[in-house]
């Protein structure tokens, strides 16, 4: 049975991943950062880790595991991660430092871990980006800056993995399904004070934390169209899923990024001065 690992399945996306590829045929150990959800998912039957994807030694426990439980991996999917939402000056550079640390450099500390049972297995590293990686937008900065990492990330390794038989394929979902939008919105709203001087558009930078769920698409939905690509061969290098996952990188490429920033900021309410 094929072994697949994936971060962050609390809930959204995550959970509904591990739930697919389980139905897939896979034996699925499913991580999560706290303890109440980590116990949740052993209740349903999945291999459980806890595991904070920044936590060197977690990394090489669970590595420990893994290794002498199955001797490989051939399925890593990098799906933990958040999005930081407000203005980039009110956030600054720590609100930056969270959101790459998730992001971005959890995805290389995870693949590195784990990169012996990936090569014995000639396994595949899955990497779930965002179409806010394609398309920027303000009051997103940060979470659309650790997307676009992402991407460069993906085609990095999948270059310096060739040698060594192990595939990499970055997803990048559309409006999906799940509790982003409400988690975004209190992330906002931690950062977002009356003293900003964007205090006048908290109503504009809700809307932006809110966004994903603009006719999104259903998780189970997403998941299968992960599981697809996953048993694709050749192995896809890029998949959008998701309602607006071709439409808005087609518009960000069609489109003049001066006439596009123009739109954006008549939309958040940045075209008169505050």
């Amino acid at each position: 049975m094929p072994v697949a690992l994936i971060t962050g399945c609390s809930s959204g996306i995550g959970r509904a991943l591990a739930d697919r590829f389980r139905d897939g045929g896979f034996d699925v150990w499913a991580t999560a950062r706290r303890a109440e959800d980590v116990e949740a998912l052993e209740a349903v039957g999945f291999r459980v880790w806890k595991l904070d994807v920044n936590d060197g030694e977690a990394l090489r426990l669970l590595a420990n595991a893994l290794e002498a439980e199955h001797g490989g991996l051939d399925v890593l999917v990098n799906n933990a991660g958040y999005g930081a939402m407000g203005p980039l000056l009110d956030g600054g550079v720590e609100a930056m430092r969270q959101q790459f640390e998730t992001n971005v450099f959890a995805v290389v500390g995870v693949t590195r871990a784990l990169f012996p049972l990936l090569r014995r297995s000639r396994g595949l590293v899955v990497n779930i980006g965002s179409v806010s990686g394609v398309l920027v937008t303000p009051f997103a900065g940060a979470y659309c800056a650790s997307k676009a990492a992402v991407h460069a990330l993906s085609d990095a390794l999948r270059m310096e993995l060739a040698p060594f038989a192990i595939r990499v394929m970055e997803v990048q979902p559309g409006a999906i399904q799940s509790s982003f939008a409400s988690n975004a919105g209190r992330q906002a709203e931690q950062v977002l004070k009356p003293d900003s001087p964007w205090w006048p558009l908290r109503e504009r930078i809700q809307a932006r934390a809110r966004a994903s769920q603009d006719r999104p698409t259903p998780t189970s939905e997403f998941a299968a169209g992960v599981l697809r690509a996953v048993q694709q061969s050749p192995t896809p290098t890029l998949v959008r899923l998701g309602n607006g996952s071709r439409a808005l990188p087609l518009l960000a490429s069609w489109l003049p990024s001066g006439l596009l920033q123009k739109v954006l900021k008549k939309k958040f309410g940045l075209s008169q001065p505050l």
